[in-house]
């Protein structure tokens, strides 16, 4: 946004910039912006001022030629009267405006045509009210970000389940009882990613920076440059930001930043920008990264454990969801870039990662119904691939299916094929995963069953194989 905003003070093109401000994103906003917003709220004085400076150069003699052609000496004079919190936006080329009362619509209007009037950019500072008009929402306004569906008249009913997001930040806040280096960062979003938890145990070592995935992935390589073990807690979608960060600045020099992935796969009514689709092979491609998926939260508090002892980058992606087990295979510490082989089968071999791997299981249930017994692998490692494993499975099955709840190229699929193709093993392979399309809206269900992943549609796919 800052660069947009220099961009079009440079440019001085006629735009009208509405700044909506209800000082919340999904939690309350912190940092230096915020603030600077806040105390131009504070000074309602602005536009008064500046309104009246204008109207007395109007009037006086030589009012209408200094305010043609003489604008640095109009724009001097009225500087002397705006507080200097104001002076970002004008300093750059952009007229400032308020702030306004977004829910008074004569004054919305009134401002607008007044902006509408004025050569240049102009910024119109407007202030909402997040959950204005429904009590419940006006009071947290963080649990109605983004809700369920749920009865107005009594709003949102307390659950005791746990969600993942909230047994991460459980234990990453026991992991950091016992380890006085492990640090916690956010990008805004403490409750989306359970991170509130940590911060509540360890506010020293906890650090929200603001919607901002760039700098939280450079800050934390900084600070494990400088002997800290930080959790970068971060959804899928937005981590997809961070991008050149990522290998620039942690990847590159095999800094240890452990990325806990949230929200990874399908997230349902969120939407097509939300869901978690890309991760596996945007991360697959990097160099020096450890990449893993757990196939429950047992599984997951093991891959956090795990993180700790892995000096270099480490990413764990995890669904979103409330924690569930499956209580099939090892809950022994995890070996380094080892699958687990969790049902002994035949004929057919089924690589899951992940979320996947429950529905693998599901899957295999109803095969077992028509006489397909097949053998289902937690493959938790993206990469490295478990060659040993892979090599003993390839000569003993003629069919692999590979599962992800990722785009099916360049991920976990992606790595299985290459490793078929080299070794030139004998077996048809295979993919099943998303497709390479932007997933709209829906439930996580009815979206797993309307492309196929589904434990029914997995199940049908592999009897007509």
């Amino acid at each position: 946004a800052l660069e947009a905003l220099n961009h079009v003070g440079y440019t001085n093109t006629d735009m009208i910039i509405i700044l909506n401000d209800n000082e919340m994103s999904i939690d309350k906003n912190v940092g230096g912006m915020s603030r600077y917003l806040s105390s131009i709220i504070r000074n309602s004085t602005v536009n008064k001022v500046k309104d009246e400076v204008e109207k007395i150069l109007q009037v006086s003699p030589g009012g209408n030629i200094i305010s043609k052609t003489a604008n640095k000496v109009k724009d001097s004079i009225i500087s002397k009267f705006i507080p200097q919190e104001c002076s970002l936006f004008e300093s750059i080329g952009i007229k400032y405006y308020g702030p306004v009362d977004g829910h008074n619509t004569k004054e919305i209007i009134e401002s607008l045509n007044k902006a509408k009037s004025k050569k240049g950019p102009v910024l119109l500072h407007v202030i909402t009210k997040k959950g204005k008009g429904y009590r419940y929402a006006e009071e947290q306004p963080d649990k109605y970000h983004g809700v369920s569906k749920f009865d107005i008249k009594s709003g949102i009913k307390a659950s005791n389940a746990v969600s993942i997001s909230n047994q991460v930040g459980q234990k990453l806040s026991e992991m950091a009882n016992e380890n006085e280096n492990i640090v916690a960062i956010t990008a805004a979003m403490p409750s989306g990613t359970g991170l509130n938890i940590f911060e509540k145990n360890h506010p020293n070592r906890y650090y929200d920076v603001g919607i901002a995935e760039q700098h939280a992935t450079t800050f934390a390589a900084g600070l494990a440059k400088n002997g800290m073990k930080p959790y970068f807690a971060v959804y899928s979608s937005f981590l997809q930001r961070a991008y050149d960060q990522i290998i620039h600045d942690v990847c590159i020099t095999s800094k240890p930043v452990t990325f806990l992935i949230d929200r990874a796969g399908i997230v349902g009514n969120d939407g097509e920008t939300h869901h978690g689709m890309f991760d596996l092979s945007y991360l697959n491609n990097v160099p020096n990264i450890t990449v893993m998926a757990p196939k429950d939260s047992k599984e997951l508090d093991l891959m956090l454990e795990l993180s700790l002892k892995i000096n270099s980058p480490v990413a764990i992606r995890y669904p979103r969801g409330n924690s569930y087990y499956l209580e099939v295979g090892s809950y022994n510490p995890i070996n380094l870039y080892s699958y687990e082989i969790l049902c002994q089968g035949k004929d057919i071999v089924i690589l899951a990662i992940g979320s996947m791997v429950k529905n693998a299981l599901e899957a295999r249930d109803i095969l077992l119904e028509d006489g397909i017994n097949p053998t289902i692998v937690n493959a938790r490692f993206l990469k490295p691939i478990d060659k040993e494993l892979l090599d003993r499975l390839f000569k003993d099955h003629k069919k692999v299916v590979t599962i992800e709840d990722n785009v099916i190229t360049g991920g976990f699929s992606t790595n299985i094929n290459k490793f078929i193709i080299d070794n030139k093993y004998d077996i048809d392979i295979t993919n099943i995963a998303l497709p390479e399309e932007f997933i709209p809206h829906g439930s996580a269900d009815e979206i797993y069953n309307s492309i196929g992943l589904s434990p029914i549609k997995i199940a049908e796919k592999i009897k007509s194989l």
